[in-house]
């Protein structure tokens, strides 16, 4: 079974590669993650026993009942400090529950004396348990999950018994396990099956019609989960399933800031600290929510009338709940979703049955189901799914409110106002967010609830966990809000007051400075013409990036059409789906990123044969290539779009000319056959290093080159971004990688064609100037990232910015890169 390690402190969590020392940098203790503290108090991250503790106060490890070994190191060279600033509170051989205080540090006098306070927490024997899933580069509280361990073990072959049950055997690719979002995703997919299907995870087993279900099965990223299904369309359910839990679905976690810590702060009187939900600043009153308790009495009037109530409170709920996902908001959307699932689940409804059935009230029966769940959630141990709990209070409360007619809380909110709460349920925050408050704070909750999400989806910022002290604010005190260094302020002075305001009125000219310019051609403040354009996955996406002043889109990722379904889309679908982006976007240019299956993108229907190293396999191009059929529909399909020639093609995974020579063929065979004399652009994304090598042989004969930056990093430093054990490492700033991207902006230049980049470092405003001195003259990022790419563009010559790629070119980590990058940001505020 997996180990959930908490983090022992508050701070900032970071890669060992971050630590100023080799023997934490090269993993020659283990491997792990370092925090940068906010904190002065060590705590356990596991049940456990302290093994070691060193005499100097600064070093502690503890083994957990599974033999788990973890060694905490607070700072480096600490123990030159012959424990003054040190305070242990736990002996060796003493037994200590996860969160249990082992040491106490003074914060100050340790930062003046170390040379660093950053602290590694490192798992030391690392033969018999890897790190499946890690916490990086983001804001962290005391006992919120750090890593997730897992035992060493052999992997579980497919087998079938007697052809009544079949069963497969599927490694988990969503980053935080099965939880409601994934979960109703993989119950609606189970619904189009008549077959019975069941996952198991170790010694629990799950319906796989039943949200609940799947959630009490306590998933994490990378767990091996059994598949089983029985009944007549058995194959073909294991299958769709199977495919689907192989993938993402979507839940790829966002990209955290990518520069290093934020500046260690110590809190000052009338300052509560906590951990940052949604970044951001805010000032404003403090608006008390209080959540008053829904009474429902334990005895019913009768089966047949209580069964009656529920349907119709049910039936309520769901209206409502619908009417909410259909706002046009994504982050709302797929809230409401997960809760229309959990409305509808069917282990939930059984709950409910049996205790009316046993002459309960419908609202006791519902609330005692709801509770049947949340035990079973808590019994899993899992943090993320924990904090997914709220759901079910959610959906408990609505529909106790229709069964009873008590008011839900929240209606009234000034403006402005800073939500204050010990917790927030997702329908309360949708119902507040139309009074337009500021922030929120909140006593409980996690970085990533969806009511963090939310707040993240609505440039809300936010704090929560920030404990006990939070109750000592009343309604209407004056707040002051960052979520950027981590504390709310209770009634600042009128100098802390002023200083804050002038910092929110810098950043919103910024931004409104940003926005204002945003659908104004990008150039550099020496007039060199940049494209500033959005990666896009839907029509949707198309829209909301044109709001944001893009200029088109540098990749449009087509695989979306393909995946997660039983058979391939066709023309007439493909046609519709590529001409709908292009109409979100007239007159600008389009590329649609030929069909990219494979690896860890896997399509039910096209078979791949099971292969020891899959990125080094059948992908991109080369399953295209296996499968012309589905290449050549696609390519009909994009051809047809109108205008013609306003869908540019590209190439995935090329690594030779031939394979471009190939695609180009079979274009010009169906233009002639479909009498489309215009030409339409072919294009090559770089992502091999021989494509990035052999740039001036392929601009030849290729219109555009763009490099995609996630692939190609993970090839040039030969670690696997699917793979968690290495993954940390993987920061495509490396100079390696970036001596790539220059390698092939020299290249392809020389030839005459443009270079783009649409990988995540596009998306990364650190990477931004040094990608444009590298010579890259095409940006696809986010959507919600384009207004800002073009305002740092805007501030840019291109001689500074090649200058500062040069000294990016000449560091000797992605560290260095990313502090040059500091520094050089820190000279143009």
């Amino acid at each position: 079974m997996s180990l959930i390690i908490t983090s022992p402190l508050r701070g900032w969590a970071t890669t060992l590669d971050s630590v100023p020392d080799p023997v934490f940098a090269q993993r020659m203790m283990g491997d792990g993650v370092a925090i940068e503290p906010l904190g002065d108090t060590i705590v356990a991250p596991f049940d456990g026993e302290v093994v070691t503790l060193h005499d100097a106060g600064h070093a502690i490890s503890l083994r957990s009942a599974e033999g788990a070994e973890v060694l905490i190191h607070i700072g480096l060279d600490t123990v030159m400090l012959k424990g003054e600033g040190f305070t242990p509170l736990v002996a060796i051989g003493q037994t200590v529950a996860r969160g249990d205080p082992l040491i106490r540090f003074d914060l100050d006098a340790v930062a003046l004396a170390a040379p660093s306070l950053i602290t590694p927490v490192i798992v030391t024997n690392a033969e018999a348990f890897a790190i499946s899933r890690r916490s990086t580069d983001c804001a962290i509280g005391a006992c919120e999950a750090l890593m997730t361990l897992v035992p060493v073990q052999a992997n579980v072959r497919r087998s079938s018994d007697d052809g009544i049950v079949i069963e497969q055997t599927v490694k988990l690719a969503l980053p935080h396990g099965i939880h409601a979002r994934p979960a109703a995703r993989i119950c609606e997919a189970a619904r189009g099956f008549q077959a019975e299907l069941h996952l198991l995870n170790g010694d629990k087993r799950g319906d796989a019609r039943s949200t609940v279900a799947l959630l009490a099965l306590g998933t994490r990223f990378g767990d091996e989960v059994v598949v089983q299904a029985r009944g007549d369309d058995a194959e073909a359910a294991l299958a769709a399933i199977a495919a689907l839990l192989a993938t993402d679905m979507g839940e790829t976690a966002p990209a955290a800031p990518s520069a290093a810590a934020p500046p260690r702060t110590t809190l000052q009187v009338g300052q509560i600290g906590g951990v940052i939900a949604s970044p951001g600043l805010a000032m404003g009153p403090a608006a008390r929510l209080r959540q008053a308790e829904i009474a429902v009495a334990s005895e019913g009037v009768g089966a047949a009338e209580e069964r009656a109530a529920l349907l119709a409170a049910r039936d309520a709920v769901r209206a409502h709940i619908a009417a909410r996902a259909d706002s046009g908001d994504a982050s709302i959307a797929a809230v409401m979703q997960a809760h229309l699932a959990l409305i509808d689940d069917p282990e939930l409804i059984a709950g409910a049955d049996a205790r009316i059935a046993a002459g309960r009230s419908a609202g006791f029966a519902w609330r005692g189901a709801i509770h049947d769940q949340i035990d079973a959630i808590r019994a899993t141990g899992n943090a993320h799914l924990i904090e997914r709990i709220d759901d079910l209070v959610d959906i408990e409360r609505q529909l106790l409110s229709a069964l009873t007619g008590t008011p839900l809380d929240g209606a009234a909110m000034a403006a402005g106002a800073i939500i204050v709460a010990d917790d927030l349920l997702p329908s309360q925050l949708v119902a507040l967010a139309a009074a337009n408050p500021a922030g929120v704070c909140l006593t409980r909750g996690g970085p990533t609830s969806h009511v963090a999400i939310l707040c993240a989806g609505m440039g809300l910022p936010a704090l929560v966990a920030m404990g006990a002290a939070l109750g000592a604010i009343e309604d209407d005190a004056p707040l002051l809000l960052d979520a950027e260094l981590g504390h709310v302020t209770l009634r600042p002075s009128p100098a802390d007051a002023a200083a804050f305001a002038a910092r929110l009125a810098k950043r919103a000219a910024r931004r409104d400075a940003a926005q204002a310019a945003a659908q104004e051609a990008c150039r550099t403040a020496d007039g060199t013409r940049i494209e500033i354009c959005a990666n896009l996955g839907s029509a949707a996406d198309a829209q909301f990036a044109a709001a944001q002043g893009a200029e088109g889109s540098g990749l449009v990722r087509s695989e979306f059409l393909f995946l997660d379904r039983e058979t391939a889309p066709s023309e007439d679908e493909q046609h519709a789906a590529y001409q709908a982006i292009a109409d979100a976007l007239p007159g600008k240019p389009v590329i649609i990123r030929l069909l990219d299956i494979g690896g860890d993108k896997p399509a039910a229907y096209i078979p791949i044969a099971e292969e020891e190293n899959p990125a080094l396999g059948q992908r991109g191009i080369r399953v295209a290539l296996a499968r012309p059929d589905l290449l050549e529909t696609q390519l009909r399909a994009i051809l047809r779009v109108e205008p013609v020639g306003a869908c540019k093609i590209m190439i995935p995974m090329i690594a030779s000319i031939d394979e471009l020579r190939q695609v180009r063929t079979l274009v010009d065979r169906l233009r002639s056959d479909m009498a489309i004399a215009d030409a339409v652009e072919v294009g090559v994304m770089v992502e091999t290093p021989a494509a990035a090598m052999t740039a001036d042989l392929l601009a030849l004969e290729a219109d555009f080159l763009s490099i995609g930056t996630n692939d190609l990093t993970q090839y040039v430093l030969a670690m696997d971004r699917g793979n968690p054990a290495v993954a940390a490492g993987v920061d495509a700033m490396h100079p390696a990688v970036l001596r790539m991207i220059g390698e092939t902006c020299r290249r392809a230049t020389a030839r005459g064609r443009w270079v783009g980049v649409c990988g995540g470092l596009a998306s990364d405003p650190a990477a931004v100037p040094i990608l444009i001195g590298l010579g890259v003259t095409e940006l696809s990022a986010v959507p919600g990232f384009v207004a800002e790419a073009k305002q740092i563009v805007r501030g840019l010559t291109l001689s500074e910015a090649r200058a500062h790629a040069e000294l990016a070119l000449q560091c000797k980590s992605a560290a260095e890169v990313r502090a040059l990058s500091r520094a050089f940001e820190e000279t143009r505020r």
